[in-house]
This record gives structure tokens, C-alpha cells and sequence, in this order.
């Protein structure tokens, strides 16, 4: 099969002969074809045929122009319309329709019915102008940045021979370009309602209306990295200098910065490579420089160079992705952008718990918005509760009323020793209701509830925007309470999410890196924050405003990834509309709403719910009321109990814990309700 140049020189080269049988038809010497030909189209075009020779040189100069690819749909769109143009023109000047031939006639004799000779004039001259135009960019293409990256790629492919066709960020308004390593995809419409697809309960119980993607901003800023080419060509000689040769291999430009894939030649040790950083930065002029030895998974090395133009990534095309609305987890939440723009996601629920760390301004609280965000837009808060603390009181005021806390924001650094506290109690207690039903973790409980009914355990995520003040304040206790909660609850569903600006070891403690092992790091101001974070040097050289380091335990190392950004605007959107659309779910929204209250009832510091005195829970005016309607109903459950007296878990839980003792309702069965036995005389200790 012939390629495709050659293909295209044999149709340039066609259309010149046609040409020059339509020239030599003029005069009669093109044999009989040559005169019926004439005959024909002074018939259908009129004097315009003595045009065509020369419409048909353009298109045969561009089938010679070997760096137009699809063309032939562009050509036969600009002879027609020339020609439709000038057979107009002539038809309108000469007042003879054999002068425009049928054609013209045809169509000006319409239009000078409906807007008459001036304008219908401008229409033909228009047509003959856009014609010309088209012709035009075919020969003669402008600089945009489509044309510019293809031109780019050819040349580095005929400088290095092995390189691929440089990658997109993909952005809404520019069409992607073909790409070897990531299959091209076309965004769905955003959908108005998102649907619950992933729980593992049935979403009809559910009154919980999920937000629509339209209130985030769209992305519509596009990456500039500069001349790769001279890029490239300055790295590979550079690296020569010092006695390293190598190949380049292929170019990814991402949101922040461009990564230049190369192949060291064989017996080149990579610290060689890494040691160069400097010299690299100082050659291409640009700062700060990171270099990838190797790429995990491949037999490349990476090198990093920012872009001269940076580009916003937007959570609303991460949340359209399939990746993240086809997932089996409803914890999934959007990274941001790799190097070669493509979508990154993580799982807290496989994590289980999440550090983020960096310095001021670099990106961590937008981060947290991220997370959060995501988390709205999948679950609704029987699935999903949020407990959120916010030493610096601004970050979190606008989720103060959302469905979804547990209780309101927590400020302060005591009542967080007392949350702490709290769900480690939480914690034992769902433990036992795993041991009772012979289940191993909240999954299989939940999906047995969904056979045998009960109550559905809920998934829990604690979300600290500031550990240092938190330390600094009550540190052994923050610190005791995180350890604990991370090494064992994930199995009951109570996930842990703690970001820090001072990246210390005073703060990041080792038992703290020990038991939480998913990192996001920012940038941060020297090197040995970053080994503090991460355990290994990278951090440093961020670039900033959401531009982080991701370091799982399934990853050996970091991964490069652009946060995306998502404005306090869009947060109160979605906030506001979560908020105005879920009216009938305000009674419940905190499912342990007066959590904090209680707590901070207990004169022992750490004492959990479960070990509260019988005389405290024997002071709620409520009793008489619940004893009351549990009697009435038969039914004895928290979530009931919540629903009736409009009170919060804690609460509710403390009732039945009363009714438990004065021997009205049986103790708790796992997923089965508890039998109510009746008004049977209480307790003495209860008078």
C-alpha cells in the first residue's frame, strides 16, 4: 500500500493535468473531450470556467504541501463557493444570465427578490472572499498552537527518530491530539442530577438530592511549555556534555509542567543524571527543575521543566470523568492532573488515612475543599458523615450547615481531644457490632443489612485543616487520639484526613508517619521538610498553588500531580444548594449533633459516651417522653428515636441506653432492632 505522502504527490500532481486540459480546451486542442467539456460548462458556469484552471493550481499546490493532513473536504468547499461567487458576480454585472451560466442565475435571480442588487452584490463578493481565505490558510497556515505542537512533534521526529507525537492537556475547548499512551476521549454533557450508583444501599430510601455539576467552573485555560523543540534539542546536548548520551523519547505536557521522557544510553549510572539538575536549570533557563530516575513502570528517565504558561485545572472535568462516576467506592475524590494531563483519583477508603502537608499559600486548604467536594457530589449522609475541625476558624464556615456533619465545626483543641475520644468509643462500639453479626468489616456488615434489614452503619471522616496548632496545644492527647483512630478504625469505616503548614517532626510525629502512610505534600521551604512528609527529597522544588506530590502505599514513589482549584464561590454554591434543596433533611443532619455538648459534660478528660454516669443519663428531661413513645410504637432504635424527638445520636443513644437499664427495651442485636418488653418498674439507682 503506497504512504500517505506519496498518495498526496500523486493527487497534486493529477490535479495539475487537469488543469492543463481545461487551458488547452479553451483554445481547442483538447480533442473532442476538451469540446464537449467546454460546451458544458460555459452552460452551467458561464465565463467562470476560464477561473477554474486556476482554482484547480491551488488545489494541486496543496496536495503538494506535505504538512496539511486533511485537506480534501477544505478544497472542494473553496472551488465551490469561488465558483458560485464569481458565475454570481458576472451574472449581476453583464445583466446576461449566459455569462454566470445556469449557476449564477439560478441563485442571484432569488436573491435580488429578496434583498436586491447592493446586497446581494456583497453576498457573491463575500463567498468569492471566504473562498480565498480558505485557500489561503491551506497554503499559508497561521501559528495557532494545534498547528504548532504537530509541527513540533515532526521535527523532533525526524531530529531524534523515536519520538512520539507530544500529548494535550486536554481542555474542553481544544480538540486532543492522537496519543500512543492515553486513548482519546470526548467529555460527556455534565449530567443536572448525579445518581447514587455505588453504595451499597438502596439510593431510593434515600431523600438526599445530590448537586449538579454546572454550579463548578468549566476549564478553559490551555498550557504553554514554550519551544520544545529547542528544549530538547538543549537537554540532549547538555547531558553529552558531561558524557551522557542519550535518546529522547517522547514529550508530555501537563498543566504545570512539560516532561521530557529520554533513554540514557546503556551503562549510564542515573545518579549522573540527577546530579545535573542545576546545569539542566541553568541551560534551559528556567527554575526549578525535577528529574524523575526513573519513570516508575518504565525504562525512561523524566525530566521537568515548567511551563511558561500554567493552566487552571478545574474539579468539575475530573468529576465528569468515567473513571471517578463508574468507580465501586464512593470515598474516590479527585487528585488533579498528572504530568501528561491526565486525571488522577485516589481512594481514602483503601488508603485509609490521608497527611497533607506544606507551607502557607501553597494550596492545602483548596486541597481539603477538593476532597470535600467530592465527597458531596457522591454520597449522600446516610452513606457518608463529616466531623471537621478548624483551628483557624475561616476555612470551614461554609459547610456549618450541611446534612452531612456530625456535629458543628469544631474550633478548638480541647473539644477536639474530645471528638477524638469520642470516636474511639464510636470505634469499640461498631467493633462489637461487627463481633456480634460475624462480619469483618463495614462492607459485609452493610450489605448484610441490606438482606436482613437493621440500621446502616455510615462511613465517618474526620477532616483536621491544622494539626500544628492542635499540637501545640493539647499535644499529647491530638496525637494519642490520632494514632489510636488510625490503626484500627479503618475497618469501621472512620477515616482520618489531617493537614499541617509546619511540616515538623514536633508535629508530623513518627508514630504519626507510621500509622498513616498516603501523603500529599505541597511545597514546602527546604529539603528536609520534604524527607520529613514524604521520607525522600522531591518537595522542594514544587512549584506551588497546587502543585503537590502524592505518595501511596501501592506507589514506591511520589507522583506528580496538579491539585485542582475550586474558588470559595464554588464552594458556596454547591454548599448553598445542598443546604436549599435538602430542607426535609435538616432534622437530621447531625447524626450526632449534640456530640461536642456532650463531651464537654464529661469532667474526665477522654471519657467516652459508653462510660458516661447512669445519674448523668438519668437527668435527660426527655426520658418520660421516649419511654413513652417506645411503649406506643414497639420500635427502639437511635435513628428513630432522632427522627420523633428531632434530638441528635448522642442523645438518642443515651435514652435507649436508660431504657436499657430500666429494663424497657433489650440490649442491641447487631443489625436487629431491639425488643421492647414493656413499662416494667425502673431501677432504684434511676429514682
Amino acid at each position: 500500500m503506497l504512504p500517505q505522502r506519496v498518495k498526496k504527490l500523486i493527487g497534486g500532481v493529477m490535479t495539475f493535468l487537469i488543469a492543463i486540459i481545461v487551458i488547452l480546451s479553451f483554445f481547442g486542442k483538447a480533442g473532442m473531450v476538451g469540446e464537449k467539456f467546454m460546451k458544458l460548462s460555459l452552460l452551467l458556469i458561464g465565463s467562470t470556467i476560464y477561473a477554474l484552471p486556476l482554482f484547480l493550481a491551488l488545489a494541486g499546490a496543496v496536495f503538494l504541501n506535505t504538512q496539511q493532513r486533511k485537506f480534501l473536504g477544505p478544497v472542494i468547499f473553496a472551488i465551490l463557493i469561488l465558483t458560485l461567487g464569481i458565475s454570481g458576480i458576472f451574472s449581476l454585472l453583464n445583466q446576461d444570465p449566459q455569462k454566470g451560466g445556469f449557476l449564477g442565475y439560478i441563485f442571484s435571480l432569488p436573491l435580488l427578490g429578496l434583498f436586491g442588487l447592493l446586497v446581494t452584490k456583497i453576498i457573491f463578493f463575500t463567498l468569492v472572499i471566504v473562498g480565498i481565505l480558505i485557500f489561503w490558510q491551506l497554503l499559508v497556515p497561521s501559528p495557532s498552537l494545534d498547528r504548532e505542537k504537530e509541527e513540533k512533534t515532526s521535527v523532533l521526529t525526524r531530529v531524534f527518530g523515536r519520538a512520539k507525537r507530544v500529548p494535550k492537556f486536554e481542555v474542553k475547548e481544544v480538540p486532543p491530539l492522537p496519543s500512543e499512551k492515553v486513548p482519546e476521549f470526548k467529555p460527556k454533557a455534565p449530567p443536572l442530577e448525579l445518581k447514587i450508583n455505588k453504595v451499597s444501599y438502596k439510593p431510593s430510601t434515600s431523600k438526599y438530592k445530590l448537586p449538579p455539576l454546572d454550579l463548578l467552573a468549566q476549564e478553559k485555560e490551555t498550557p504553554s511549555a514554550g519551544n520544545t523543540r529547542t528544549n530538547a534539542v538543549i537537554i540532549k546536548k547538555t547531558l553529552e556534555n558531561f558524557g551522557i548520551p542519550v535518546e529522547m523519547a517522547e514529550i508530555n505536557i501537563g498543566p504545570t509542567v512539560t516532561q521530557y521522557a529520554l533513554k540514557p544510553a546503556e551503562g549510564i549510572k542515573l545518579s549522573k543524571i540527577t546530579a545535573l539538575s542545576n546545569n539542566l536549570a541553568l541551560a534551559l533557563a528556567s527554575h526549578p527543575i525535577r528529574i524523575e530516575a526513573p519513570i516508575p513502570g518504565r525504562s525512561l528517565v523524566g525530566i521537568e521543566v515548567p511551563n511558561k504558561i500554567r493552566a487552571r485545572v478545574r474539579l468539575e472535568s475530573l468529576l465528569s470523568e468515567p473513571e471517578l462516576q463508574n468507580s465501586s467506592s464512593n470515598l474516590i475524590f479527585a487528585l488533579g492532573r498528572g504530568v501528561s494531563g491526565k486525571p488522577d483519583y485516589a481512594d481514602l477508603a483503601k488508603m485509609p488515612h490521608l497527611l497533607v502537608a506544606g507551607a502557607t499559600g501553597t494550596g492545602k486548604t483548596i486541597f481539603l475543599n477538593n476532597l470535600i467536594l467530592s465527597f458531596l457530589y457522591q454520597n449522600s449522609p446516610e452513606f457518608l458523615r463529616l466531623i471537621l475541625v478548624d483551628p483557624k476558624r475561616v476555612e470551614f464556615t461554609a459547610y456549618g450547615k450541611l446534612p452531612h456533619l456530625l456535629s458543628p465545626v469544631i474550633y478548638d483543641a480541647t473539644k477536639t481531644v474530645h471528638c477524638l475520644n469520642w470516636l474511639i468509643s464510636e470505634m469499640g462500639r461498631r467493633f462489637n457490632v461487627l463481633a456480634m453479626e460475624k462480619v469483618r468489616d463495614i462492607a459485609g456488615y452493610n450489605e448484610k443489612v441490606l438482606k436482613e434489614g437493621g440500621e446502616f452503619m455510615s462511613y465517618i471522616v474526620l477532616i483536621i485543616d491544622e494539626l500544628a496548632d492542635l499540637i501545640v496545644a493539647k499535644g499529647r492527647e491530638i496525637e494519642t487520639g490520632i494514632v489510636r483512630l488510625a490503626q484500627l478504625a479503618r475497618a469501621v469505616g472512620i477515616h482520618l484526613v489531617v493537614a499541617t503548614q509546619r511540616p515538623s517532626v514536633e508535629v508530623i510525629t513518627g508514630l504519626i508517619k507510621a500509622n498513616i502512610t498516603s501523603r500529599v505534600s505541597f511545597q514546602v521551604a527546604s529539603q528536609i521538610d520534604s524527607r520529613t512528609v514524604l521520607d525522600m527529597a522531591g518537595a522542594e522544588k514544587l512549584l506551588g498553588l497546587g502543585d503537590l506530590l502524592f505518595l501511596s502505599a501501592q506507589t514506591v514513589k511520589p507522583k506528580r500531580i496538579q491539585g485542582p482549584y475550586v474558588s470559595d464561590k464554588e464552594v458556596k454554591k454547591v454548599t448553598n444548594w445542598i443546604v436549599e434543596n435538602n430542607q426535609d433533611m435538616v432534622l437530621e443532619n447531625g447524626l450526632y449533633q449534640d456530640l461536642r455538648d456532650s463531651l464537654e459534660k464529661s469532667e474526665v478528660e477522654g471519657l467516652g459516651l459508653d462510660q458516661l454516669s447512669s445519674f448523668e443519663l438519668a437527668e435527660d428531661p426527655l426520658y418520660p417522653e421516649t419511654k413513652k413513645l417506645v411503649i406506643e410504637t414497639r420500635r427502639a432504635s437511635a435513628s428513630f428515636l432522632q427522627r420523633k424527638l428531632k434530638i441528635g445520636y448522642a442523645r438518642a443513644a443515651r435514652l435507649l441506653d436508660i431504657l436499657e437499664k430500666r429494663g424497657i427495651v433489650g440490649p442491641p442485636q447487631g443489625a436487629k432492632p431491639r425488643e421492647v418488653y414493656g413499662g416494667e418498674d425502673e431501677p432504684q439507682e434511676f429514682i
